[in-house]
This record gives C-alpha cells, structure tokens and sequence, in this order.
C-alpha cells in the first residue's frame, strides 16, 4: 500500500471517529441538572401525595416558569421538547391533570422505572428536589393534550 493511500486511509479514519463523537457528546449533558426553587415555598421532607402549586396556588405561574426550565433541563432529552415523546419514552403531555396523574407522577419520579434490570427512567427524586419536580409537573398541566 502506497503512503498516500495510508495517509488517506488514516484521515477517513480520523474524521468518521471525529464525527461520530460529536454525535454522540450533541445529545446533551445526562447528568441531571439542578434547579433553582428558591422563589417557591419549601415544601419538607416528606413527599406530598398532589401537587401544591396548583392554579389556586399564588406561587403557580412561578412554578410553571422554574418547571418549564427544569423540565428542558432535565426531561425533555427522553421525554422530547415540550413534553412531545418521539415514542421510546411516554408523552407527558397525556398525562391527566390533578390527582390522578399527581399520583403516577409521584410515583415514577420517586421509583424511577427498572425493566430487566435496565434503568429506564432514574429516580429523579434521588438528584431533585421535591419542589422541582412539583414545578415541572406544574407546567406540565399547561401542556396537557386529551387522549
């Protein structure tokens, strides 16, 4: 093999690895990120069986704010921009408002979901507050689509 082919092959070699990293590092930080609540009541320790920043709550529409940074900070690499899955993770934007989907919510950020022994989701309660992870399922609501 001549030592222009060698050279040649050796820089195909170099620009696919090249590429292929930079794909791999565009799918973004998965490390979770934190969020700033400070502007939101503390809500304790223990987790609250619905969530408090409700329409009613005075803090809602901060909620929805800090919630909508923290769900693009930390969600929507699985669950899609704006809660709009491209079908491997659910689409949260079907999930039911109030009580009904505070209860699912709860239940998945706080377990995570394991399925053969793969993490699918982790257990965000683990990396965020419970403030935090109020404050998306707050803006959340705002995105609801009936099934």
């Amino acid at each position: 093999m001549t030592t222009n082919k060698k050279l040649l092959g050796g820089v195909g070699t170099a620009m696919f690895t090249l590429l292929l990293s930079s794909q791999l590092l565009a799918h973004g930080d998965v490390t979770p990120q934190s969020v700033d609540t400070a502007a939101l009541e503390s809500l304790g320790e223990d987790w609250l069986d619905a969530n408090p920043y409700g329409t009613d709550h005075a803090d809602h529409a901060k909620a929805v704010e800090i919630g909508a940074s923290a769900y693009n900070q930390n969600c929507a690499r699985c669950h899609g921009l704006e809660g709009i899955s491209g079908g491997i993770a659910p689409d949260l934007r079907m999930l039911e408002p109030g009580i009904d989907g505070d209860e699912w919510y709860q239940y998945r950020v706080v377990n995570g979901a394991v399925r053969d022994g793969r993490v699918y989701m982790p257990k965000m309660a683990d990396y965020l507050s419970q403030e935090a992870l109020w404050a998306i399922r707050a803006w959340l609501e705002t995105k609801y689509v009936e099934q």
